[in-house]
C-alpha cells in the first residue's frame, strides 16, 4: 500500500501551524507568522520548522491593513468567536503575499474563501462554504453575536444556518 498523496504546495503558501506536526512536501517560496512558531510545542514540530527554515521558510508577521480585512471577514462569516489569534495572522500574511493558504482549520478557510484565498488542505478534505447563525440554547431566540441571551440568559451558541 502506497503512502497518501499530499498536495505540493504551489510557488507562493503560507504554511498553518498542522503542517509542522506531519510531513508534507513544499516547494516554492513557503511563508508563516511568528504566532505559529509559538504553537510549535513538541520535538517533531520545532524539528519540522528547522528543517523548512534551513529549506528558506521565512517567517513574517502579516500588515496590518489585511489584519483588519481579516477581523471584518471572520465577523461577516460569524467565524469570530472560534478563530485565534495566529489564524487571524496567517490568513492576513496570505493576503500581504497574494499566497495559497495550507491548513486543515475549516474555520480558517471559510474565512479565506470570503476573502478571495485558495486554500489546500493537508490531511483532511478541503471545508465548503459555512453560513452560521447565533441562537439561543434556551428561547430559541437568534442574535447577532454569541453571549448569553438578552431575554432568557441562556447561552447562545452558533449553529448552521
Amino acid at each position: 500500500m502506497s503512502a497518501p498523496d499530499h498536495p505540493k504546495v504551489p510557488r507562493k503558501a503560507v504554511l498553518d501551524a498542522s503542517f509542522f506536526f506531519g510531513e508534507y512536501p513544499a516547494e516554492g517560496a513557503i511563508y508563516t507568522t511568528p504566532s505559529v512558531i509559538d504553537e510549535l510545542k513538541d520535538i517533531r514540530s520545532k524539528g519540522n520548522f528547522e528543517k523548512w527554515s534551513a529549506r528558506g521558510l521565512v517567517v513574517l508577521p502579516p500588515g496590518e491593513e489585511n489584519s483588519r480585512k481579516v477581523a471584518a471577514a471572520a465577523k461577516m462569516t460569524k467565524d469570530s468567536p472560534v478563530i485565534s489569534g495566529t489564524d487571524r495572522d496567517l490568513i492576513a500574511l496570505a493576503l500581504d503575499l497574494d499566497a495559497s493558504l495550507h491548513t486543515d482549520d475549516f474555520a480558517i478557510q471559510n474565512i479565506a474563501f470570503d476573502l478571495g484565498i485558495p486554500t489546500v488542505p493537508l490531511g483532511q478534505r478541503k471545508a465548503r462554504r459555512i453560513r452560521w447563525k447565533f441562537r439561543c440554547s434556551g428561547c430559541g431566540r437568534y442574535s447577532d453575536t454569541d453571549g448569553d441571551c438578552p431575554v432568557c440568559g441562556a447561552a447562545i451558541k452558533r449553529k448552521l444556518k
